[in-house]
């Protein structure tokens, strides 16, 4: 049996404070940490310090998104395969992009197999994930599946877990920092959570100052935003998972001080 912990969207300096100073104290509890590190440079894609942080933290895999080639850092960071175990979106029709979509770790003598897919709807032309998924499950010896799919639309990221249950054993949705109340296991055994929610500020609008978003709300111009202050939380998902199956799957999160603590009966 696996023990995996997966870390929503690290959103800038707040978000790698709260993974850095939290994720050390309880990783040994879990088999493999994956970390979604999308926003995790200043909000916008990763960058090297970003990642770095984020490995020592206790990752073992860094997924992306739709922000993966916002800086230049990441073509380096994908080409170093054995010291940057990252995972951008597979579902590029180039077949000359950097780096890898899928990526199998060994663990507890078993195979994990780490996929990071984007969503299209209102989201940037992509190939089809639902079909780049078909096609790699045609490979031998994924062993354990898991998928974090970055997309905005709650019913595509629906669908897809549907459309792959039973085939592999998590579906869990990252995109729009909020954590949603589905988890569940579907009747197949595959774990799915629409959206794991962030790790960054709790006082923001998705890990921004207010003040940008309201402003860009108010006079329906573009405004610089900038990650918010004050203190951040951890988000994310657990998933037991045993015969390329999920056993157990749990909401998680983790506030600093001064920020509210988890409802009674949550973690």
């Amino acid at each position: 049996m696996l023990r995996v912990l997966f870390v929503g969207d690290v959103y800038g300096p707040p978000g790698r404070r709260v993974l850095g100073a939290h994720l050390p104290t309880v990783r040994s509890g879990f088999d493999f940490i994956i970390v979604n590190g999308e926003n995790a440079a200043g909000g916008l894609g990763l960058h090297r310090e970003a990642a770095d942080g984020i490995l020592r933290a206790g990752a073992g895999c860094i997924t992306l998104g739709n922000h993966a080639w916002h800086h230049k850092d990441i073509y380096s960071l994908l080409l170093d395969e054995a010291r940057y175990p990252i995972v951008r979106p597979l579902n590029y029709a180039d077949p000359g992009t950097p780096g890898v979509g899928w990526r199998t770790f060994e663990v507890k003598g078993e195979r994990l197999t780490v996929v990071n897919l984007l969503g299209r709807v209102f989201m940037e032309a992509v190939t089809n994930p639902f079909r780049a998924m078909d096609e790699l499950l045609d490979r031998p010896d994924l062993g354990h599946v898991f998928v974090d799919f970055h997309a905005e639309a709650t019913s595509e990221k629906a669908a897809l877990a549907w459309h792959l249950d039973g085939r592999v054993a998590a579906v869990i949705g990252t995109h729009t920092h909020v954590a949603t109340a589905d988890t569940r296991i579907l009747p197949g055994g595959t774990a799915f959570q629409t959206d794991a929610g962030f790790t960054g500020p709790s006082n923001s609008v998705i890990g921004a100052d207010p003040a940008g978003p309201i402003e860009r709300f108010l006079t329906e111009r573009p405004h610089r935003f900038s990650a918010a202050g004050g203190p951040a939380e951890l988000n994310g998902v657990i998933v037991q998972m045993e015969g390329g199956r999920a056993l157990t799957a749990e909401r998680y999160r983790y506030a600093e001080e001064g920020e509210e603590r988890p409802a009674p009966g949550t973690t």
